[in-house]
């Protein structure tokens, strides 16, 4: 809808610069300012977890996920880092029949919404195009639709996944 102009606005652009109105002002920009660039870095760290997956550098995930992260995908349930880090290490090298050193699978990621819930932790959920790159020309390479569902924190200033599910709406979880 839009806004009407209204009385009180007139008397908002004519009141006067104080230090107070211009440190109110900064300090909101400031914030949302903040609020926009951790959004982006939650952005960037949804990327990173489907390039570290996709290139099979699993010791990349120790900059994705905390240290008691959990992690629902297809391939099985698993919490800590080290269990993550061995589940998915098992899902690249079960699609990797054709024995690239990466990409057996290209995991795209888009719609992401995300919701700041605090100083240091977040919500998120964003659409999954899962590809499989070891099929033959003839075959599709589509191999499912998801959705990840995410709770993310900030450690030591970096944002980490600190759960994930993912629902598969439509697709298989066979290669």
């Amino acid at each position: 809808p839009e806004r009407t102009f209204t009385p009180s606005d007139a008397a908002e652009m004519d009141r006067p610069m104080t230090t107070d109105t211009l440190t109110r002002d900064t300090q909101s920009t400031e914030a949302a300012l903040r609020r926009l660039l951790d959004i982006e870095e939650i952005r960037a760290l949804r990327v990173r977890y489907s390039n570290v997956l996709d290139t099979g550098k699993i010791d990349g995930f120790d900059d994705v996920f905390t240290e008691d992260a959990v992690l629902s995908v297809t391939v099985g349930d698993m919490q800590g880092i080290n269990a993550i880090k061995e589940g998915l290490k098992g899902a690249f090298d079960l699609y990797n029949w054709k024995q690239k050193d990466s990409h057996p699978f290209m995991h795209a990621v888009t719609n992401h919404d995300i919701r700041i819930t605090g100083p240091d932790s977040a919500e998120g959920q964003c659409y999954l195009l899962d590809f499989v790159t070891g099929r033959e020309a003839d075959q599709h390479p589509l191999l499912l639709v998801g959705l990840y569902v995410d709770k993310y924190v900030r450690e030591n200033g970096a944002w980490k996944i600190s759960h994930t599910r993912l629902d598969v709406p439509w697709g298989s979880t066979d290669a």
